[in-house]
């Protein structure tokens, strides 16, 4: 079986590096181009379910994924971004001159989020591992399951489908309509792809 992840193509608030959430900011222009180059790449792809997010930008995404595939797009807020409470809307310059005890050297490493308001590292986890179980039920052990999410679940992923020490070792940005692979043969899952684009994508 295959976890085909897709993160969201760009929204405005990419562009301005603002941390987004569960705030519903729609994807842009670049961000729709970004998903139909994405579409193009897995248009060999063998979907059987796909499931997203229930913000705006990624069920976007993966309608133009699926394309004219006859497969319905579930959407699931457990798929959703990782809330991040006081700090949407915001840049990491402008939570950290907010909160002087954040390390500004810090802007990736989500495993150290603790935003007011917002949740834990542990509990994005939690719910993308319901997510995940939910999203293979019923599906052929060689059939494929498009998962159209956001950043903070792809890095949920790597800790609750990989061993730890493995999902720790990567220090990863996701890109704007990126592709990571998950494949489970066996009962493990491995990772195939990281972090992959479209040939020719903006960024």
């Amino acid at each position: 079986m295959q976890l085909i992840c897709v993160r969201h193509g760009r929204t405005a608030w990419n562009a301005e590096r603002r941390f987004q959430g569960h705030t519903d900011v729609p994807l842009d222009d670049e961000g729709r181009a970004q998903a139909t180059a994405l579409a193009a790449l897995l248009r060999r792809d063998r979907i059987d379910a796909a499931v997203s997010s229930d913000l705006a930008r990624a069920a976007e995404t993966g309608r133009i994924v699926l394309g004219a595939r006859d497969v319905a797009l579930r959407l699931d807020p457990d798929w959703r971004e990782m809330r991040f409470g006081a700090w949407e809307g915001l840049t990491w310059d402008e939570i950290c001159a907010r909160d002087p005890s954040i390390d500004p050297r810090g802007a990736t490493s989500v495993r150290a989020y603790h935003p007011a308001n917002g949740e834990t590292f542990e509990e994005l986890c939690a719910r993308v591992r319901r997510a995940v179980d939910r999203a293979i039920a019923g599906v052929p052990d060689d059939g494929g399951v498009l998962v159209a999410t956001h950043a903070g679940p792809l890095h949920a992923l790597l800790a609750v489908l990989l061993r730890d020490g493995d999902a720790a070792a990567l220090r990863v940005r996701f890109l704007t309509a990126s592709l990571t692979r998950f494949r489970r043969e066996n009962g493990a899952w491995t990772l195939a792809r990281l972090n992959q684009t479209a040939p020719g994508t903006a960024r």
